[in-house]
């Protein structure tokens, strides 16, 4: 894992201190409550549940389906800003050179862009987080060998790795995930160990161990979700980075097909456009996945802070 994230999960912020707590409050509550302090946490997570709710509801409001054909009019491509099409839709952000209406192209972009990025993050978490915590609980060779697996996966750029499977694949969101699972397991599998280490050598697992409970249940039941709260914080962030990896893979041409796009690939669609003075076809989508990632972050950056168990001392 590199620096940036390692010190998300282990270095507490002094800009947002942790509250006092109350007799009798439940954990989960303060946590609700320490995070709706910072007004930057609370703002971007406003921002992030909107545009999630926009993107998934997009069919029930969104003025035109860019994927359907039969819909498009070639007479209505780039058009700028607050023009009307022929059908005298208004497409309040223009149209593409395939005469989408971008507003609507963004919404469902921004879609694909979740979908892949939540999925990816949410599978390849489950298979780094049991990868991890089996290490820790085995020790000897097996964690040794599980661990320079880990360290060898980590060695290779992201995007590098991400390129060469597409390459292998082929496009399509399935394929992406996929490629996003390989690259991102490893960041959970380490961050996962080094908590489970911890964890290991508390009192409760010695419990268990005296109880005779069975290994299974040990690791899955008590040591794991003990796990959690790093684990969390870490993949938080990595969706950020999961959307960003999917739109740089899909503005190279090796992502999501034409078909389904992302804001990748709406950003690539206008890339050509942009000297001509059609600024709005890429940066509209443009501007669409920098908040989204700015709004993912400031949560992630929130939830580190409260999350941390050094700030509760």
């Amino acid at each position: 894992m590199n620096d940036m994230t390692e010190k998300a999960v282990t270095q507490p912020s002094a800009a947002n201190p942790p509250r006092p707590v109350e007799q009798g409050e439940s954990l989960l509550r303060r946590h609700i409550a320490a995070f709706f302090e910072s007004m930057t946490a609370t703002i971007g997570l406003v921002v992030l549940v909107t545009l999630v709710v926009a993107a998934f509801t997009a069919p029930l409001w969104a003025p035109q389906n860019p994927y359907d054909l039969a819909t498009l009019s070639i007479m209505d491509n780039m058009l700028p800003p607050g023009e009307r099409l022929d059908t005298g839709m208004l497409a309040i952000l223009g149209t593409d050179d395939q005469g989408r209406d971008m507003f609507s192209a963004v919404l469902y972009g921004m879609r694909v862009s979740l979908t892949v990025g939540a999925s990816s993050v949410l599978i390849a978490a489950i298979i780094g987080a049991s990868v991890g915590v089996f290490a820790a609980y085995m020790g000897g060779r097996t964690e040794s060998f599980l661990m320079r697996v880990v360290d060898l996966q980590l060695s290779f750029p992201a995007i590098l790795v991400a390129l060469v499977l597409l390459a292998v694949f082929g496009r399509g969101v399935d394929k992406v995930i996929i490629a996003l699972i390989i690259v991102q397991w490893a960041y959970y599998a380490r961050t996962v160990r080094g908590s489970a280490l911890v964890e290991k050598r508390r009192e409760y697992i010695e419990a268990a161990r005296c109880l005779s409970l069975p290994a299974r249940r040990l690791v899955f039941k008590h040591l794991l979700p003990n796990c959690l709260p790093p684990l969390i914080v870490v993949a938080t962030v990595q969706v950020a980075n999961a959307i960003a990896l999917e739109a740089t893979l899909s503005f190279l041409g090796v992502g999501v097909p034409v078909t389904e796009p992302s804001l990748g690939m709406l950003i690539a669609n206008g890339y050509g456009y942009l000297l001509s003075g059609t600024y709005w076809i890429s940066t509209f989508p443009g501007v669409a996945l920098v908040i989204l990632i700015v709004a993912i972050n400031l949560v992630g950056d929130r939830l580190r802070d409260v999350l941390n168990p050094r700030l509760s001392r």
